[in-house]
């Protein structure tokens, strides 16, 4: 697969340091994420993504941040879209999950990549720290008036199954079949659904 370049003119070269950066997750995954290809990607010196990050983990930490929020953001509306019935609501952030991380790779593996923990980042903390309480909130509504442990419980293993699916299609073991990523969304739904109920 061609890798897509970000060229970068004179604009905000932070974003297209992040935009490039989940172009180079997304083909790569983050085991090969660097800042010299992120720089490459967006048309740019090895050296100017350093004015804005000061190393690997602070980019990915940027990206984190991003990422944490747009997968928030999928997740609310596909909740809305589900209508009232709060298992509903929960399983649909299953197909969310699979639907964003699919296409970006930017997944519960970025958000909380273990090198981003030694890093102070209030917006990264605080984007996490809302999109943990959306689906925290989505599993304490399907709980029918259960703890918080079972909500917590419940949300790990609906992230459980929404990840299992995403990180299956992002490796291809779909390929075989030519599975579509919505396919696969509705699959994670289901299965979300499943232990729900």
């Amino acid at each position: 697969m061609e890798a897509t370049v970000t060229r970068y003119h004179h604009g905000d070269l932070r974003a297209a340091l992040v935009e490039a950066s989940f172009g180079l997750i997304a083909e790569c995954g983050l085991q090969r994420f660097s800042v010299a290809e992120v720089a490459r990607r967006a048309g740019v010196s090895s050296a100017a993504p350093y004015r804005h990050f000061p190393d690997r983990a602070h980019l990915l930490g940027a990206v984190s941040a991003v990422a944490a929020r747009d997968l928030r953001t999928e997740i609310e509306g596909a909740a809305d879209d589900a209508g009232g019935d709060p298992k509903a609501r929960l399983a649909a952030a299953a197909g969310a999950y699979v639907q964003c991380v699919g296409v970006t790779g930017a997944g519960m593996s970025v958000i909380f990549a273990a090198e981003l923990y030694e890093i102070a980042d209030d917006k990264r903390r605080d984007e996490t720290r809302a999109l943990m309480t959306t689906l925290l909130d989505l599993a304490w509504a399907a709980t029918d008036a259960g703890t918080h442990a079972d909500a917590v419980r419940l949300m790990e293993a609906t992230l459980a199954i929404a990840h299992g699916y995403a990180t299956l299609y992002r490796e291809g073991f779909f390929a075989a079949r030519d599975r579509a990523l919505d396919e696969i969304a509705d699959r994670a739904v289901e299965a979300a659904a499943a232990l729900l109920d």
